[in-house]
């Protein structure tokens, strides 16, 4: 299992790296099947039939891309309102995690289907904003939620006791929450003593916020992280499953790999533009 998870891991790195290597259009077009992939399993998570989930999905992705190859401003222009819209919505989402841990929740389709078209769209926008960054922006942006997660599985594993939402994903612990928290902070001033470039996300947060707020808002990164992914596990236990699909070996489906994405990037676009 292990082995096929590590395998799997190297091909898609293989293939975000070789899109962003060869063109910000061929990055755009594999963020356009992500995210048309990602429509289709979260309509079913929401109850829809798998062809009209796949008809929608790739048309979804068909649409977007179309529309970055016809008006490639589009993305950027429409950033500030759909991340703005995303995030009110995630915060709404933040607040029936809570509730779903204490009551229970259930499982809403037409909700669903509106929150799934909002945050891909937010995401699919701010993945553009950041491209026109540079790859390393949109790298160093991905690569937050990459070390949180790292952190948090690893230190959950040793020290986790207390659960953070066990209703929801019995794995995840408040340990591994701060363990992640400290780890995106620590790595963050590290590279900012070491690699000083406007180039990393996390040091125009440092350099544009100042030390003491810039640990805030990283940890608030990490938060939004925490509630991605929750979110996806508690669409994945509503619809009695345990992944979002099949389609990647050892890893489950793309939702399952980029649900903490879906708030990340957004907010990190407001946070970039916020002081512009």
């Amino acid at each position: 299992m292990l082995r096929q998870r590590v395998i799997t891991a190297l091909v898609l790195v293989a293939v975000l790296l070789g899109a962003l290597a060869w063109s910000a259009l061929a990055f755009s077009a594999v963020a356009a099947v992500v995210v048309g992939v990602g429509l289709f399993e979260w309509l079913r998570l929401a109850g829809a039939r798998d062809a009209a989930a796949a008809a929608a999905g790739a048309a979804f992705g068909a649409a977007l891309l179309a529309l970055q190859w016809q008006w490639p401003g589009l993305a950027a222009d429409a950033a500030r309102v759909a991340c703005g819209a995303a995030m009110l919505a995630w915060l709404g989402v933040a607040a029936a995690l809570v509730r779903a841990q204490r009551r229970g929740i259930g499982r809403r389709s037409a909700v669903l289907v509106v929150l799934a078209l909002l945050f891909l769209v937010a995401v699919w926008c701010a993945i553009q904003v950041l491209l026109r960054e540079g790859a390393v922006a949109l790298v160093s942006a991905m690569a937050i939620v990459w070390a949180a997660d790292i952190a948090a599985y690893f230190v959950g594993r040793a020290f986790g006791r207390r659960k953070l939402a066990s209703q929801i994903s019995p794995g995840k612990t408040w340990a591994g929450a701060w363990g992640a928290v400290a780890a995106v902070v620590a790595l963050a001033f590290l590279f900012r003593a070491t690699w000083p470039g406007p180039q990393l996300v996390s040091n125009r947060i440092i350099d544009d916020f100042g030390a003491a707020a810039a640990v805030v808002l990283l940890a608030l990164i990490v938060a939004a992280s925490i509630v991605g992914d929750l979110f996806e596990s508690l669409l994945k236990r509503l619809a009695g499953v345990k992944d979002s699909s099949a389609l990647l070996p050892g890893h489950g489906g793309v939702l399952d790999r980029i649900d903490a994405l879906l708030p990340v990037l957004p907010l990190v676009v407001l946070l970039l533009r916020g002081r512009g």
